[in-house]
């Protein structure tokens, strides 16, 4: 475990009500441990950005989890994890935990950016996330009874967003994981209508699944007032990266915590019980 010179400086957690980010900050709670949180909103403010907030939010740190919103594909994100990386070397940060995407050349190359610095690193390289059923894409949809996808149904090995947070966890406290890459992914593969699927049958409703042309689906996302800018970034994602490149499972998961990685039939039936899909 870290030593109690490393654990003077504390950790930071970007993105810290994200998906993952607040994930991290339950168990940094539920262990103790002194951390900060990164966001626009937190106490000491952090925004991707504005790099002027970078300094503060880094001062005193040992270590970040680094999570780039939206999403490291979109235009000028490589650019800001190179900027980002040098501020962290000159702020004497000494270890970055890098989550990015499978099947994305920009998270690849943001990659290397990391790994190329002179800092540690640990690269979390997951998969499309099961909770984005349940915390924002699909979750609409799920609840109008119909789901609209612009892409062939082909497998993804769905990984719960819990697990993500255990291995990045692991990774900000025990310093074996550095210089790992652990591409984390769930125990199954699943298309989206088996997915649906299981949705439905677990919360006792008919969900309805749909396949539309592209050009369609934008305009659907459109009349949904969806902002431009995750349009195109949605866009990007269902014909760049899900296009069943991933539909492969690995063993990051087990990898870094010495266990399986947790199903999607386990997720959807706890997520179910918080009455979210009804």
């Amino acid at each position: 475990m870290i030593d109690s010179k490393t654990v003077q400086k504390i950790p930071l957690i970007l993105a810290s009500n994200g998906k993952t980010g607040r994930r991290v900050v339950e168990r940094f709670c539920a262990s103790g441990l002194r951390f900060r949180e990164g966001s626009r909103h937190s106490d000491i403010p952090f925004d991707w950005y504005d790099p002027g907030t970078w300094q503060k939010a880094l001062d005193g740190v040992s270590s970040v989890y680094v999570v780039f919103y939206p999403d490291l594909a979109v235009p000028g994100a490589k650019e800001i994890i190179a900027d980002f990386t040098r501020a962290a070397e000159s702020s004497g940060v000494d270890h970055l935990v890098l989550l990015t995407g499978r099947g994305e050349d920009e998270a690849q190359a943001c990659e290397k950016i990391v790994m190329s610095s002179a800092l540690d690193w640990t690269i979390v390289r997951a998969s499309w996330f099961a909770q984005n059923f349940s915390e924002n894409f699909f979750l609409d949809d799920i609840l109008r009874g119909q789901v609209i996808v612009p892409f062939d149904d082909f497998t993804e090995p769905f990984v719960d967003a819990d697990d993500i947070a255990d291995v990045v966890f692991a990774a900000l406290t025990d310093e074996k994981h550095r210089g790992q890459v652990y591409e984390v992914t769930g125990p199954d593969l699943l298309s989206f209508r088996e997915s649906i699927r299981e949705i439905g049958e677990i919360t006792n409703r008919k969900i309805g699944f749909q396949q539309v042309p592209m050009d369609d689906y934008v305009q659907f996302l459109s009349e949904a007032e969806v902002p431009e800018e995750f349009v195109g970034l949605l866009k990007y994602l269902f014909t760049e990266v899900l296009d069943g490149r991933n539909a492969y499972l690995t063993d990051g998961v087990k990898q870094a915590l010495g266990r399986e990685p947790r199903s999607f039939h386990s997720y959807a039936a706890v997520t179910a019980e918080t009455g979210i899909w009804n």
